[in-house]
């Protein structure tokens, strides 16, 4: 005679604790890569304009405005979670030209994006090769090596 033997129900509790367990810290993890994702739409969109921005600086030494020198408006400028990027800046010598580019307060934008702005900033045309930097108020966990 076969004798069948089920779980337990400590066993089973104790496997749904352990698959609560990693549910929490995938789901966590996972919002984390969305948000890195999100984010790499505005490096890419801000790529596209840096070229033009750089080259209306060498050329005028003012800092180009959208509608202006092949800029299109602000609201043109714009992604899947990119509501809109605003060119401008107050001319220096080593640079000073901005790309603001802020996020979609709503929608599918992630919570640690939603409404917030990244700003890109040419510096040392004067010194040397012109770089960008970036600054925002986005947490550093979700931000690219090159902008923290």
């Amino acid at each position: 005679m076969k004798s069948h033997r089920g779980f337990t129900l400590i066993e089973l509790m104790i496997v749904v604790a352990i698959i609560a367990i990693l549910a929490a810290i995938a789901i966590s993890q996972y919002q984390d890569y969305v948000a890195k994702a999100q984010l790499a739409e505005a490096f890419s969109i801000a790529d596209g304009l840096k070229t033009k921005v750089t080259e209306a600086f060498t050329q005028n030494a003012t800092c180009p405005a959208n509608n202006a020198t092949g800029i299109p408006p602000a609201a043109s400028i714009s992604g899947r979670y990119v509501a809109q990027t605003v060119a401008g800046g107050t001319a220096t010598a080593s640079g000073g030209c901005t790309l603001v580019m802020t996020f979609k307060a709503t929608g599918s934008v992630s919570n640690a994006l939603a409404g917030r702005n990244i700003t890109f900033t040419l510096t040392g045309v004067d010194s040397g090769p012109s770089r960008w930097l970036c600054s925002t108020a986005i947490a550093a966990r979700y931000l690219p090596q090159t902008c923290q």
